[in-house]
């Protein structure tokens, strides 16, 4: 005769269940949030123009597009004139773009920012995150790395700005068609693609192996 324990398979359905649900709500490429998570808030974060910023500053946008980028990476460079371009085509629109850097070093500080955002002629808030806490907190890993969101401020879309280094060369653009999607009041089609570009320095913390 078998005796099984009632207690041992309730338990054992229990953990089942709760690794299904990890594995359902697990972003691809992002260690840190899910598409339809609240967007981490920032706050204070000094501006190339002289300004505090934070999130809820935007409240007035129908939607915020958040960019992990930096002065020294030339994946990032290539991208400023797309970002340009994505922030003036949209802005009257009331979408905000807004550029965050996080990497460490002299290059990359906001003295060198500030220099970099008046060589391109940046029109977007363009924000120094020197202690990586917004980097970190959004699961950035790469510059560019690209945030969409929502109304809610929830994360509607996550990863690369679009699928091509070159702009002559690309085909999809993923920022773009999850800003027209949710402007028209649909879900986007595509919510979650790898980032490309050049790894964020972070710095290690406590307890980092």
């Amino acid at each position: 005769m078998v005796v099984r324990n009632p207690v041992s398979v309730t338990v054992l359905l229990a953990l089942a269940l709760v690794l299904l649900a990890v594995a359902a709500s697990a972003a691809d490429f992002n260690k840190q949030l899910d598409i339809g998570d609240k967007a981490p808030a920032f706050a204070d974060l000094e501006g190339t123009e002289g300004g505090r910023h934070a999130l809820a500053d935007f409240a007035d946008s129908k939607l915020v597009v958040v960019a992990f980028t930096c002065n020294t990476c030339p994946m990032a460079k290539a991208y400023e004139e797309r970002f340009i371009a994505f922030d003036r085509e949209y802005q009257d629109q009331g979408v905000a773009f807004v550029a965050i850097n996080c990497n460490p070093g002299p290059a990359d500080a906001l003295l060198a920012m500030k220099e970099r955002a008046e060589e391109r002629g940046f029109d977007f808030p363009y924000l120094a995150d020197p202690g990586q806490n917004v980097g970190r907190a959004y699961g950035a890993t790469v510059t560019p790395h690209l945030f969409v969101l929502d109304p809610d401020r929830r994360v509607a879309y996550m990863g690369a700005f679009d699928d091509k280094q070159d702009p002559a060369k690309a085909k999809r653009h993923y920022v773009r068609d999850a800003v027209e999607a949710l402007l028209a009041g649909r879900e986007p089609e595509i919510t979650e693609t790898r980032q490309f570009g050049c790894a964020i320095e972070y710095r290690k913390l406590a307890g980092d192996e």
